[in-house]
Order: structure tokens, then C-alpha cells, then sequence
């Protein structure tokens, strides 16, 4: 028998390699073929406002007993629905449309319906508001179609008009009751068709003698606010073929808005970034260089050894700070908040998390947030034991129960002003507590192993020894003051992301989906490294000032960015959003400071513990006697 080479061997191994293998779709991404005259499901979601000027209501579902829309013969059936699109608001139902694939329908009924007076007004105020209806279809949203300005390019503006309240019916808006629906497909073999589009142009027609007409030059449909109101629901479907193949049928309704501003923020952001690392590394190689050299060129057989600047508090530096458990805790915390964002970060420019599985990106925080939570055990673990901390078992304990537990009570509380409010973003209790199950069950045993693990490998070890009797702090500075430094380090790091935070909070408040993941990737990674080299820097400039309480000013110095947040979030309420309730303003201002919290969190602790590796480099470079 003839012997072949390891080399011929693995060429032949590579070459069967293909025939062996299957392509996959992630889930909630695989597509579905549908027959000529097969039934194509659409299914109704909850209202939301529409992108234009920003408007942070209430969502309502679909079938909200005030709108009286048509409902199925069948009966009303919610749709199941993922951990995160049940978070995000989402309500999913079946609807009593009859959609066949290429089958055309020209002004087909769908009901009739009695608005009373009070709904009318209900319904004529959420046309005021620009309310628009979502439906999707085959995981599609329906959408209209508009022309960006800027580009001149065209794309699907998810959701249409409840109705309109412009022109003619400024004074009492229109319903709309009647629409055409256009259901774009993609075929390779006139057998199997796939659904690339989904677009619905909603108009408002009046009746004639009690029928409905489907003219487009009828008289709208005006909601009187005095007596009841006979309102006929009809619609109209045409197909229309298409070039675009499923792969890429999402590419019309991810439309980026004025892509060079997003490149002018990267740009900027970078810009800042290198002007820091410049700065800093001229500090730390010229500088602290220097000092250094001149520290360890002193002869030591002298009586006299004069110290000055940072050197002088060489003993005072590594001394455990106020409240260190506190601290650690919320260290602790804030990397299970950076593992989970980063590794998040990484899932969706990866392409995981695909647009048609609605929730995913909120449901993937959610579990890494979980899963991570042995990171936060460990880091909270090892930073306790090395700032001299001695109840180990009470600081395991905080950090897996005080800020699941805060959290869940804020967000307990604005679930209930959306209870009251009949709004259809209220959580269901049963996810509440599924969430609690998460956190009890997997977030909290894993802190613990964590915290385990970060015992084991002890304390992180210190250069130089720690003074019994510590040293009076001169005055520092008015720039140098605690909360000066904190405002002004945070000016940087919001600098560098504040233009891809006006459309992060777009999607958070204004009902607008954000998909530019790549931008958000190169933005948090510019923000973590501004971030680490602010801090750094002030660390710096405190300790040449002789002050060595440190380790409290690193850390809130790094959260700076989120008082700037807040404060950006209250600008852009007033300049972007129309809060006309107690309850939209309480739910806005709720969500915001949970958001700038969190931030607060991730960015502090990346400044500490920044902060913490580049205060053990300094020191461990200069002789001590």
C-alpha cells in the first residue's frame, strides 16, 4: 500500500470539507417561501409615534378598546414573543386581514365600526399626537415610503398615519380608513415567492349613502366629537415583483439619516482621543520620566533626601479609602455592565442580532448581563480584599443584590404610572418575574462563584508600604476640587459621543430603530479610552498636589460623562420631545437617570480601575526607602 504525505492528506480532508457541510440561519432569520394562493399572515403591533418631530407618548395597544378597530373572527390571539420585545413595548396580534400570495384585492371591506363621542375625541388626540400604526408581515413592518432630503435617497419610514391633522384638517383631524397595502416579492423559480416589501399608503375616505368608496378624491373621514361615528374600515392589495432578494431586504428600512454626521462624530472622537493619548504620553514619558530618574539618581548614603511632588505621598497613596465596600460594590457592578456591553457590542457586528427577530438586542443584554454577573463577583472580590477589606461575605452579598434590586424598583414604580396610564409598554407580570428568576437563579450564584475565584487570587499587591500615621493634604486647587474635576473630565468623553447619543436617544425615545452598530462600536470604544486617559490625567494633576484620596476621585471623575448625559437629556426634552402629561415626564425623566446611572457605572469603573493600574506602574518605578 502506497504511503501518502500528512500534506496530501489534509488537502484531500480540506477538499471534502465542503460537500460536508450545511448553511444555517440565526434564529428568528431564516426565510419562508410561500405558494401562489397561499395565505400570508399580518399581524397588528402597538402604536407609537411617529418619526418627525420627536414625540415621547404613550403606546397603545392595537386593539385598545377606544379605537375600535376591526378585529378577527376568530378572536383576538397574542403572539409569543421574545424577553426583550415584551420590554420594549411590544404587543403582537392577529388581525382580520385576508392577504393570499399574488392575489390582488381592490377595495375590499373590512368591517364596521361605532366610534362614540368620547373615542373620537381619544382617537382625534392621538392623531394629534402623529400616533401611527405598525403591522408586520413576515416579519417585515409596513412602512411608507419617503425621500430622504439630505441624500435624496428612498427608504420605508416604519409605521403609517393613524390620520391627519394637516391642511384642511388642521382644525379636526381625519381618520384614516382605508389603505393600500403593496407587497413587494422575490422569486427565482415562479414556485416559490419570498415577501422583500411591505409598503401601505393610508388614506381617508368618507361614504356615499352609507357605502364606502375607495376614491382617493373623497372627502375625509372627520371624527365628531358630539355623536356617534359609523367608521368603515377597507383596504386594497396589489403585488408588485422585485429585485431584491431576501438577503438584503432589510437594507431599504435601515436607512442612516445624514451618514456624515455620523463619520464627522467618529472623526471628531478620534481627533480627541489621539490629543489625549498625546498629552498623556508626553505627562508620563517626559515628565514622569524625569521625576523618576531624578528620584533614583539620589545618593542614598545622605543623611537629607528631600521628596516633592507625587513622591511625597509615596506612603499615603495605597491607603483604603472611605466607605471601601462601598466602592467595590460599585466596581463590582460596573463590570458586569462593561462585560456585557462589550460582548454585546461584538454579537451585533457579528450580525446576530438580525432585525427580524424583534427584541433580540434586549434580550441578548439581558442574558450576558446574567451570565457576566461572575465577573462582577470577582472584580468586587479582588478590589475589597486589596483596599483592606475584612467582610468579604457582606460584599458578595451587596454586589449581587443592591443594584438588581434598585433597579427593579424603579423600574417597578414607572410600571406602574404605564399601569394606570392604560399604556400597552406596561411589563406584564409574569416577564417581571421571570426576570427576578434570572437574577435570583443564575446572576446571583454566579456572583458568588465569582467573588469565590477573586478570594483564591487575593489582593492585588502594592509597590510600596503604607505610612501608619498619614500625612496632613495641603490645599488643592479650585480645578482640582471634586466635583469641578469631575464636570470638567466629563466633558471629553461626552465630547466624543454626544452626536451618536442624539440618534441612540432617538431610538430609546422617539420610536426610531437604531442599527448602526459599527458607529456605537468605534464610539464606546473611543468613549472607554478618553475615559481611562481623563482620568489618568487628573489622578495625576491630584496626586502632584499631594492629595492622595485617590481611589473615590478616579472613580467618580471617570462617571463624569453621565452628569453631561442628564443634562443633554433634559436639552434635547426640551428641544425634541412634547411631554404633555405627569406621566410621559415622570417615564422620561425615570428612564433617563436609570440610563445616565448605568453609564456612571461603566465609565466610572473603567476610570478606576485605569486609574488603580496606572498608580501601581508609577510607584513601583521609583526606589523607596
Amino acid at each position: 500500500m502506497s504511503r501518502h504525505s500528512p500534506w496530501t492528506l489534509a488537502a484531500a480532508v480540506a477538499l471534502l470539507l465542503p460537500a460536508c457541510t450545511n448553511a444555517f440561519y440565526l434564529p428568528g432569520a431564516a426565510p419562508r417561501d410561500y405558494a401562489q394562493g397561499e395565505t400570508v399572515p399580518v399581524f397588528v403591533n402597538h402604536l407609537s409615534p411617529m418619526v418627525g418631530p420627536a414625540d415621547a407618548k404613550l403606546v397603545y395597544d392595537y386593539y385598545f378598546p377606544a379605537f375600535h378597530f376591526c378585529t378577527p373572527e376568530e378572536g383576538v390571539k397574542k403572539q409569543p414573543e421574545s424577553l426583550g420585545s415584551i420590554l420594549f413595548g411590544d404587543r403582537i396580534f392577529n388581525s382580520p386581514y385576508e392577504v393570499k400570495m399574488l392575489e390582488d384585492a381592490t377595495c375590499k371591506t373590512l368591517c364596521k365600526s361605532t366610534v362614540p363621542a368620547e373615542d373620537a375625541k381619544f382617537i382625534n388626540d392621538r392623531i394629534r399626537e402623529d400616533q401611527a400604526l405598525n403591522w408586520l408581515v413576515d416579519g417585515l413592518p409596513a412602512a411608507e415610503m419617503k425621500r430622504d432630503e439630505k441624500t435624496n435617497e428612498t427608504f420605508y419610514d416604519m409605521g403609517f398615519n393613524l390620520g391627519n391633522d394637516e391642511g384642511e384638517y388642521a382644525d379636526m383631524p381625519a381618520l384614516n380608513n382605508h389603505y393600500d397595502i403593496i407587497l413587494q416579492y422575490h422569486t427565482k423559480d415562479n414556485i416559490h415567492y419570498r415577501i422583500v416589501g411591505v409598503l401601505v399608503w393610508p388614506e381617508s375616505h368618507g361614504t356615499t349613502e352609507g357605502n364606502p368608496t375607495c376614491a382617493s378624491d373623497s372627502k375625509g373621514l372627520v371624527l365628531s366629537e358630539e355623536r356617534d361615528n359609523s367608521v368603515v374600515y377597507t383596504y386594497t392589495i396589489r403585488w408588485k415583483k422585485s429585485d431584491t432578494p431576501w438577503a438584503t431586504r432589510w437594507d431599504n428600512y435601515l436607512h442612516i439619516f445624514d451618514p456624515r454626521i455620523h463619520w464627522f462624530s467618529l472623526i471628531n472622537s478620534i481627533f480627541i482621543v489621539v490629543f489625549l493619548c498625546v498629552m498623556v504620553s508626553m505627562i508620563l514619558l517626559r515628565t514622569v520620566n524625569r521625576d523618576i530618574s531624578r528620584y533614583n539618581a539620589i545618593d542614598l548614603s545622605e543623611d537629607v533626601q528631600e521628596d516633592f511632588g507625587w513622591k511625597l505621598v509615596h506612603g499615603e497613596v495605597f491607603r483604603p479609602p472611605r466607605f471601601p465596600m462601598v466602592l467595590s460594590v460599585l466596581a463590582g457592578n460596573g463590570a458586569q455592565l462593561t462585560a456585557m456591553v462589550g460582548v454585546t457590542l461584538v454579537f451585533a457586528l457579528l450580525g446576530f442580532l438580525s432585525p427580524s427577530n424583534r427584541g433580540s438586542l434586549a434580550t441578548v443584554m439581558i442574558i450576558f448581563w446574567t451570565l457576566f454577573g461572575g465577573v462582577g463577583g470577582y472584580v468586587s472580590s479582588r478590589v475589597y480584599a486589596s483596599l483592606g477589606g475584612t467582610q468579604a461575605g457582606k460584599a458578595v452579598f451587596f454586589t449581587a443584590t443592591i443594584l438588581p434590586a434598585f433597579i427593579f424598583a424603579a423600574m417597578f414604580l414607572l410600571n406602574l404610572f404605564l399601569i394606570f396610564a392604560d399604556s400597552s409598554g406596561a411589563v406584564p407580570f409574569g416577564t417581571m418575574l421571570a426576570i427576578v428568576l434570572l437574577w435570583f437563579l443564575i446572576s446571583a450564584p454566579l456572583t458568588a462563584v465569582g467573588a469565590w475565584f477573586g478570594k483564591r487570587h487575593g489582593a492585588v499587591s502594592h509597590p510600596v508600604r503604607v505610612n501608619q500615621i498619614p500625612r496632613q493634604i495641603p490645599p488643592a486647587p479650585k480645578y482640582l476640587a471634586p466635583w469641578s474635576a469631575t464636570l470638567l473630565s466629563g466633558i471629553l468623553p461626552f465630547g466624543a459621543a454626544f452626536v451618536e447619543l442624539y440618534f441612540v436617544l432617538s431610538s430609546l425615545f422617539a420610536s426610531r430603530a437604531y442599527y448602526a452598530f459599527g458607529f456605537l462600536a468605534l464610539t464606546a470604544g473611543v468613549v472607554a479610552l478618553t475615559t481611562a486617559t481623563v482620568t489618568i490625567l487628573f489622578t495625576y494633576f491630584v496626586l502632584c498636589a499631594e492629595d492622595y484620596r485617590w481611589h473615590w476621585r478616579a472613580f467618580v471623575t471617570g462617571g463624569g460623562s453621565a452628569f453631561w448625559l442628564f443634562a443633554y437629556g433634559i436639552f434635547y426634552w426640551a428641544s425634541r420631545l412634547s411631554l404633555d402629561s405627569m406621566t410621559s415626564a415622570v417615564l422620561y425623566l425615570g428612564y433617563l437617570f436609570l440610563l445616565c446611572l448605568l453609564d456612571f457605572l461603566v465609565t466610572g469603573t473603567i476610570g478606576f480601575l485605569a486609574t488603580y493600574w496606572a498608580v501601581r506602574k508609577l510607584y513601583s518605578a521609583i526606589r523607596v526607602d
